[in-house]
């Protein structure tokens, strides 16, 4: 065994338990913790063996495994099925907010995620904004909002259409 190999294996052994702990706290499934666990290392094996040395290597594997537990996150989020009934719009704002395991980070990233969206919504048009805050947060169906507004449901559709246009161009960067 090589000394770089030997360094490797040290601290392996050295890291393991506690960053595994560390991952487990923000992920609750004990296969998607090992993966991460195996990423972590993985990236730390391919880095450890480039010309410049890694300082501070038990910081550079926390941050590693902070990035992978939300690149985990962030592909659980855009695995959300829609009802194939609905149209591609339908519930739009509920799938990109929604997070299977609630942990202190994902929970911050929701937060900031809203904040987002409100400051978003605020530059809308107010036929856009109303008839997006009717379907999406109010729930209401887009024969329910015609009948309230006399205003045809195709004229809705497409108001609500350049509403999520609008919102995802203005959020694509947060999701």
């Amino acid at each position: 065994m090589t000394q770089q190999d030997s360094v490797i294996t040290e601290t392996f052994n050295k890291e393991k338990a506690r960053l595994r702990n560390f991952i487990r706290k923000s992920v609750p499934n004990t296969g998607d913790a090992e993966d991460i666990l195996q990423d972590v290392f993985y990236e730390f094996v391919s880095a450890y063996r480039l010309p410049e040395p890694l300082e501070q290597v038990g910081a550079w594997l926390y941050q590693v495994a902070r990035n992978r537990i939300i690149d985990r996150f962030r592909k659980q989020k855009q695995k959300v099925n829609l009802d194939p009934d609905e149209d591609e719009d339908s519930l739009w704002l509920e799938s990109i907010l929604s997070i299977e395991h609630e942990t202190p980070a994902t929970l911050y990233e929701r937060k900031r995620l809203v904040e987002q969206v409100v400051e978003a919504l605020n530059q809308l048009p107010l036929e856009q904004r109303q008839v997006f805050i009717a379907h999406e947060l109010d729930g209401k169906s887009f024969k329910q909002i015609a009948a309230e507004t006399d205003v045809s449901i195709n004229t809705l559709l497409a108001r609500k259409r350049y509403a999520v246009s609008f919102l995802r161009e203005q959020l694509q960067s947060s999701y």
